[in-house]
């Protein structure tokens, strides 16, 4: 059955104009910047087999527009059209975190988090500076490390804090395994940060830990 064929309230496009696109699944997602699928399966089909033999979707979305486009029912454009759309999301993160901007949503700098070091192989703990105002100053990435682990050093966050003059950081670290759970290493590395900031008078908001879905917020937690 071909998708037009389908209950109006099922089609994925009907059901994100009416729903939004969060009610869809990553299958549907993709079924709408495929359009059409494989001989003899619909294009929800086709996203699901994309999903199943080369996913999960992070996996997928990570290879670059050559190495996609190679991929069965995707092709040079929708292989284009699929990155320049991860491209367009990354600018809009970016964009509410541009230097000067004032951080009024807290949630938004774990997303930016995400945004910048979720692909990466290696373990990489990065710093968001903020002013008296929580105005974006810097973002820097200032240890890379191994798969599983990067060194941190606290002076160094706090001699990059001066520097900007900041009055207020906020850090994350990407896990390339995809697992979220902040470890208790992390809980420890946290503590040592907020207390050798608080010796300058800097504040330590937030410690966000990149996985597979959402950012964890060490604050929202207690832990900072």
């Amino acid at each position: 059955m071909h998708i037009r064929d389908w209950p109006r309230a099922e089609r994925p496009r009907e059901k994100m104009l009416s729903r939004g696109a969060g009610a869809l699944s990553d299958a549907e997602l993709l079924a709408i910047f495929l359009g059409s699928g494989l001989p003899g399966r619909d294009a929800v089909q086709t996203a699901r087999e994309l999903l199943h033999d080369h996913g999960p979707l992070r996996v997928l979305l990570d290879r670059d527009a050559a190495a996609l486009a190679k991929l069965p029912g995707l092709g040079p454009a929708r292989a284009c059209a699929l990155r320049a759309a991860l491209e367009l999301g990354q600018r809009h993160l970016a964009a509410d975190l541009e230097r000067g901007a004032a951080l009024t949503d807290p949630d938004s700098a774990g997303r930016y988090f995400a945004q910048r070091l979720r692909h990466r192989p290696q373990e990489v703990f990065a710093a968001l500076f903020l002013d008296n105002r929580h105005r974006v100053l810097a973002f820097e990435e200032l240890f890379t490390g191994t798969v599983d682990s990067a060194e941190v050093h606290p002076r160094e966050l706090l001699r990059r804090a001066l520097a900007h003059n900041a009055a207020a950081v906020i850090v994350g670290h990407n896990h390339p395994s995809g697992n979220r759970e902040p470890s208790a290493a992390d809980r420890a590395i946290t503590a040592r940060l907020r207390q050798a900031l608080e010796l300058m008078d800097v504040r330590l908001l937030d410690h966000f830990v990149i996985g597979d879905g959402p950012p964890v917020s060490l604050a929202a937690r207690g832990w900072v």
